[in-house]
């Protein structure tokens, strides 16, 4: 496994492990993917064969799709993806547990894992695709500066594509 390690406030965040499955499966809920594409898997196994395809992405670093989880107890909060890493207009994406939601954490993780990948790669722009009702979400892209570039109909919802510049950690 690539050792990425990217530390924000109240987080820790890491790539994906076999390891992580039970408990980022325990987060997904209804709640959480109303404004997602895809809907909870039915159990662990059905987890499986999403995350399988995540290791090898993850292990060259074109598609990272890293845990959150929380500094003062280990807890899991989420996923955060960071998409194309090498296209020079990555892809940022976040879900977190619905009882994490409210307290700040998304635009905390965005930040961290926007200026992490800032500097570690040759970013001209981040897109951050989000449905249109998820006003949560459309606030993180705009506190970084997003503006809306793109507009989608997706099967579950209608969504924006936010083009974000690339974030020096002084700006988080």
């Amino acid at each position: 496994m690539i050792n990425i390690e990217i530390l924000s406030t109240r987080t820790v965040v890491r790539p994906f492990t076999p390891e992580d499955a039970a408990d980022v499966l325990a987060c997904i809920s209804p709640e959480i993917t109303r404004f997602m594409a895809w809907e909870p898997p039915a159990s662990l196994a059905d987890f499986a064969e999403v995350w399988q395809t995540w290791l090898p992405p993850i292990e060259n670093r074109s598609d990272l799709h890293l845990v959150a989880r929380a500094k003062s107890d280990g807890r899991c909060l989420g996923i955060i993806g960071l998409h194309d890493l090498q296209s020079g207009t990555p892809e940022l994406g976040i879900w977190l547990r619905y009882d994490a939601h409210g307290m700040g954490l998304g635009r905390e993780l965005i930040g961290a894992i926007a200026a992490w990948a800032s500097e570690n790669a040759a970013i001209e722009y981040f897109e951050y695709p989000v449905a249109e009702d998820n006003i949560a979400s459309r606030r993180i892209a705009e506190a970084y500066g997003g503006r809306i570039a793109e507009r989608r109909i997706n099967p579950k919802y209608r969504s924006v594509v936010y083009r974000i510049p690339p974030i020096s950690s002084q700006r988080i």
